[in-house]
C-alpha cells in the first residue's frame, strides 16, 4: 500500500470523483498538523486532502492488524484497502467524541472478521509486520503475550517460542485472536477495544481472560 488514495482498487478510484466538494475557503490548512478529528470534519466535508492525511496515518497500524490477522500479505492489503474504501464512504456517520483511531480499527476488524468466517485461515504471524524496515519497528510489532497490569502466568517465554506461539494463537477463535492482537500488540485499553468490537467491556475482559487460558493449556508443554 501506499499513501496515495489513487493507489486504491478501482473502486475507491471511481468513488472519488464523487466526493462532494467543500465550497467553503477555508485558506490552505496544514493538513499534517490537524488532529484525526478535525481531518475527518474536512474529509466529511469532501476535502481530498484530508482523506490523503488520514490515509497516511493509518494505512500502516490497519494493514498491521490485519496481517497479523490473516497471515498472507496480498489479502491483508486487499482487506485493509477494502475497509478504508468503507471507512471513507461512510465517514459522515463518524462521530468526532470517539477517537478515529478505533473508529477506523472497528471497520477493519469486523471486515477482516467477516472474511475469516467465511474462509477460516490457520496462521497469524508474531514476527512483526512486513513493512517494519528496522529493528526498532520489528520489535515494535511483534507480539509478545504479557500483561504488566494484571500479572498473568508467565506461560510465554516472549520470542523465543516463535512457531509454538503462532500455532497456538491460529488456533483461537476470531473474537479471542482480535483481543489478543488489540490489547497485547496494539496497546489497546479494554475500554477502547469494547469500543473497537463493539462489545460490552465486561465481554472484552471475559475474552482475553479465555484467550490467555487457552494460550496457556496450549502451551502447557513450555511452562517453566
Amino acid at each position: 500500500m501506499t499513501s496515495d488514495i489513487a493507489s486504491l482498487p478501482g473502486a475507491a478510484v471511481r468513488w472519488l470523483p464523487h466526493l462532494r466538494r467543500d465550497k467553503t475557503s477555508l485558506g490552505a490548512p496544514d493538513y499534517a498538523k490537524l488532529d484525526d478529528r478535525d481531518l475527518a470534519t474536512l474529509a466529511a466535508r469532501g476535502r481530498e486532502a484530508a482523506f490523503r492525511e488520514l490515509l497516511t496515518r493509518y494505512e500502516r497500524p490497519v494493514f498491521s492488524l490485519i496481517y497479523r490477522m490473516v497471515r498472507d500479505r496480498t489479502l491483508a492489503e486487499d482487506l485493509a484497502q477494502e475497509a478504508f474504501i468503507r471507512g471513507f464512504n461512510a465517514i459522515g456517520s463518524y462521530k468526532t467524541s470517539y477517537k478515529f483511531s478505533n473508529w477506523i480499527f472497528k471497520i477493519a476488524n469486523n471486515h477482516t472478521i467477516d472474511h475469516l468466517r467465511k474462509r477460516k485461515l490457520d496462521t497469524i504471524s508474531i514476527h512483526g509486520s512486513p513493512h517494519a524496515t528496522t529493528a526498532d519497528q520489528i520489535g515494535q510489532s511483534q507480539l509478545v503475550i504479557e500483561s504488566h497490569d494484571e500479572n498473568p502466568e508467565q506461560f510465554v517465554e516472549n520470542r523465543e517460542l516463535g512457531g509454538q506461539i503462532e500455532e497456538a494463537i491460529s488456533e483461537l477463535r476470531d473474537e479471542y485472536k482480535t483481543v489478543v492482537l488489540l490489547r497485547h500488540v496494539e496497546g489497546y485499553a479494554y475500554d477502547e477495544i469494547a469500543e473497537i468490537m463493539d462489545l460490552p467491556l465486561g465481554t472484552v475482559k471475559t475474552y482475553l481472560h479465555r484467550a490467555r487460558a487457552e494460550l496457556k493449556k496450549r502451551l502447557s508443554h513450555v511452562v517453566s
